[in-house]
């Protein structure tokens, strides 16, 4: 099954990634080079390209920095939650990447100097760099919503930053009565996974469906139109449509726009007043708080060349993933993973003499909707003068049959064991 997933990944990846794991697995397998690369984060952008940096030029210095010594990945975090998967399923060790000789740092990075290019760790000790990758995800902008704070995220859980609060918001849904009424407020645009919230709502509503029946879903979305809204609300009304209820923002005056933790209580924009059993509170969002440190964001997110996510700010330094301007390419894992194979070339062609690949990205997002219905969307992408732009797209469409949806979401599958594999060199 293994070797199955891995051929289903590469499948996936297509054009989009051949090119740069030619750099990782083709001609570049036996480059040595000379010089150090710092990686910031360990998703599925950090250690992507710590792995294939590595696994192309043995002879490169690579340090990882990443706080978590365990990694709980995002994407089909919903699925847990739905009860699909396990926690132990959707966390993963560094164990892979260490083996390589990739020296992984347990560490929060808390400065970067661009200019004498070294990074500060909050252990005490500083690490310099010749080429840095920083790929830090979010932050999320707690005071978008009144009340809202990281204390009140204890209470009112987003789960949008995997692990401990995806625990959380599962250890809530599991505790409520039979009755209660779980509110999701989604974020606005830009924000990391643009189904993900709707996946989640689907998730949530086929755990009340089966486990708390009388229970009711309310989404009040602070906006018109999300990603694949056709393909979810089909599905709601199809398996839900007696517990999800999606309130577009000219009906609840933009969503919500108050919490009070103590009291379980949610306000909309409109004024109305809700008492929730659980909250599931998803704000705004901006890029990592270390890219801010760096001098590298542009307002919330970093702007970066398209050819090879180098920051158009600072020398030496690539930012890539949820943290970057990709523009209509989406905050996602996969496209972490597309970006990170790009940006891993660039740097063992600087750094060991090696062919510069034409940049080719690819990003498709899968979504279930309730058991064996699986949609997605996705899209493959070059780099244009200045920005990443769309070479060519799909969707899943409504009224597909259910061995199709059954199909995409076994695909699903596939990719997810391929792509865990990629990013942390599990063989």
């Amino acid at each position: 099954m293994k070797d199955l997933n891995r051929r289903q990944f590469s499948k996936l990846v297509g054009a989009a990634g051949a090119v740069a794991a030619s750099a990782s697995f083709g001609s570049f397998a036996f480059a040595q080079g000379k010089g150090k690369v710092v990686i910031i984060g360990g998703g599925a952008g950090g250690a992507t390209v710590a792995h294939h940096v590595k696994k192309a030029a043995p002879g490169l210095d690579v340090t990882l920095v990443e706080v978590q010594p365990r990694y709980t990945t995002c994407f089909f975090s919903n699925l847990y939650i739905g009860g699909f998967r396990s926690f132990a399923s959707i966390t993963h060790s560094y164990d892979g990447l260490a083996k390589l000789g990739i020296k992984v740092v347990h560490d929060w990075a808390t400065d970067v100097d661009t200019a004498k290019k070294t990074v500060k760790l909050k252990g005490g000790s500083t690490l310099s760099y010749d080429k840095l990758v920083l790929s830090p995800g979010i932050d999320l902008k707690y005071a978008t919503i009144e009340g809202y704070s990281p204390e009140a995220a204890e209470v009112m859980p987003h789960a949008w930053k995997a692990g401990v609060q995806t625990r959380i918001l599962k250890r809530q849904l599991l505790d409520m009565e039979d009755g209660g009424v779980v509110v999701m407020s989604p974020p606005t645009n830009p924000f990391r996974c643009p189904p993900g919230p709707y996946e989640r709502a689907s998730m949530i509503a086929h755990y009340l469906k089966y486990h708390k029946p009388k229970s009711k879903l309310i989404i009040f979305d602070p906006k018109k139109k999300f990603s694949k809204m056709a393909l979810f609300q089909e599905g709601w009304n199809q398996h839900y449509s007696d517990i999800v209820e999606w309130v577009p923002p000219d009906m609840s005056g933009g969503g919500v726009k108050k919490v009070d933790p103590k009291t379980m209580t949610v306000w909309t924009g409109d004024g109305e007043k809700i008492t929730a059993a659980v909250a599931n509170i998803i704000p705004a969002q901006r890029a990592g708080m270390i890219v801010h440190k760096a001098g590298v964001a542009k307002g919330d997110w970093c702007p970066i060349r398209p050819e090879d996510f180098s920051s158009t700010i600072a020398k030496d330094v690539h930012v890539l993933g949820d943290a970057s301007i990709a523009k209509k390419m989406p905050k996602s894992g996969f496209s972490a993973n597309s970006q990170a194979k790009v940006v891993a070339n660039a740097i063992v062609a600087a750094l060991a003499g090696k062919k510069k690949f034409p940049a080719r990205f690819r990003n498709t997002c899968w979504s279930l909707i309730s058991t064996n219905n699986g949609v997605k969307v996705g899209a493959s992408y070059k780099a244009g003068k200045e920005m990443v732009e769309i070479t060519s797209k799909f969707i899943s469409k409504t009224g597909e049959d259910a061995a199709l949806r059954a199909q995409t979401y076994k695909e699903s599958v596939g990719w997810y064991a391929g792509i865990t594999a990629d990013m942390f060199a599990k063989t």
